[in-house]
């Protein structure tokens, strides 16, 4: 049975099959978790980012993972939020669906994901953190599989809007 679960870790360090990038449509890195996980796989990774790149928003590219304990990286691209009239929701749950539908098309049978958008692209946390989980609950009910998904979040805010929105999961 598929899991999902809430960590507070630093997703460069995760021992999984893949790791979700959140990116933006060059692929080629940038600030925040895009740049540690660029810098923690090496040079490498850019190289071969150039012959995937460019992702639009809301869809995912995947990667060999290189320097990071993970396999493969998975590249989203994160809508930016502007005021949440220009299909933000949507987008970020396509970024999810796509994601884990790459998931499935290798031997990867664990993924984390950031907290997708709720940086400098400036998505709301709370509701962020309910769409993952939602889409992402919505996709293993279908799929089955991959077997865990984990929200990684980097600080103590982030990992209780992500550690709600399963709770709320778990209590339907």
């Amino acid at each position: 049975m598929a899991t999902i679960e809430a960590l507070k870790a630093d997703i460069t360090t995760l021992t999984v099959d893949a790791i979700v990038n959140a990116a933006n449509e060059s692929l080629l890195g940038g600030g925040g978790v895009d740049g540690a996980i660029h810098d923690a796989a090496g040079p490498e990774l850019v190289q071969e980012c150039k012959t995937v790149a460019p992702c639009p928003t809301g869809e995912a590219r995947i990667t060999k993972a290189y320097n990071l304990p993970a396999k493969f990286v998975i590249h989203t691209v994160g809508p930016v939020w502007r005021g949440g009239n220009h299909h933000e929701d949507e987008l970020l749950a396509s970024c999810y669906r796509h994601s884990l539908s790459l998931a499935l098309r290798y031997p990867i049978q664990s993924v984390a994901f950031p907290a997708i958008s709720t940086g400098a692209f400036g998505f709301p946390l709370e509701r962020a953190a309910t769409i993952a989980a939602d889409e992402t609950e919505r996709f293993l009910r279908t799929e089955g599989r991959p077997e865990k998904v984990y929200f990684v979040c980097f600080d103590p805010r982030t990992f209780d809007a992500y550690a709600n929105a399963v709770q709320a999961l778990e209590e339907r």
